[in-house]
């Protein structure tokens, strides 16, 4: 993946089934299904941990950890698309890509909250046109600016239906924070999973050499 099959995703006319994503998601987080709940304790053991005993340094993680753990998902929903198996140490990988999404994060998130401070609306219209910063800093290895900016122009020709789409995850994590927050072991990867699965199904339609089989880490 590059910018010419980015462009070519923004030039065409594309849809994606929200249903379907939850489907794929949930399909994925089966097979994975133990690696996913224990990578999503120590996710949820480390944010409380600083919450509890550090909360003055609960920005160390909020700016530089969860950016690339939360990537992990995205890396391993990628193997399991192409059939490639998966071990627990794959969760790590998105270290493995450190600094570009770190820088993802942190822009994304400064760039949101700005607008939100604003206008609001703004800062809402962002959060939602951000959701594959992440994604296209990975995949089609962009700088921070132009994966954000890439996500923003994808996104904004869908922006309605991507808030619904996320309007829905957030709804699914508030109710997984509900259950005593153990909810959250299956929501929060869930979560990851679908937004995969709509960059996966948005970025095959492209007609510039598309994968195969889910987006190559490669390209």
């Amino acid at each position: 993946m590059d910018k010419n099959h980015l462009e070519v995703i923004i030039a065409d006319t594309f849809d994606f089934d929200i249903r379907e994503a939850f489907i794929k998601s949930w399909e994925t987080f089966k097979k994975v299904k133990i690696y996913s709940i224990s990578f999503t304790l120590l996710i949820l053991a480390i944010q409380f941990f600083f919450m509890a005993y550090a909360q003055d340094f609960l920005f160390v993680f909020s700016l530089f950890l969860a950016g690339p753990l939360f990537a992990g998902f995205y890396l391993v929903a990628n193997k399991i698309s192409i059939n490639e198996p998966v071990i627990y140490p794959d969760f790590f990988k998105g270290f493995g890509y450190y600094i570009p999404v770190i820088l993802v994060w942190i822009v994304g998130q400064f760039l949101t909250v700005l607008g939100i401070l604003a206008l609001v609306l703004p800062g809402i219209y962002l959060m939602v046109a951000y959701m594959f910063g992440v994604l296209i800093s990975i995949f089609a290895g962009l700088d921070f600016w132009n994966s954000l900016e890439y996500s923003r122009r994808i996104v904004h020709k869908q922006w309605l239906k991507f808030f619904v789409f996320g309007l829905l995850l957030a709804v699914l994590n508030i109710a997984g924070a509900l259950l005593f927050g153990l909810g959250l072991v299956v929501s929060v990867p869930v979560t990851y999973y679908a937004i995969y699965h709509v960059f996966e199904s948005i970025t095959q339609r492209a007609d510039v050499d598309p994968p195969t089989e889910g987006v190559s880490v490669s390209d």
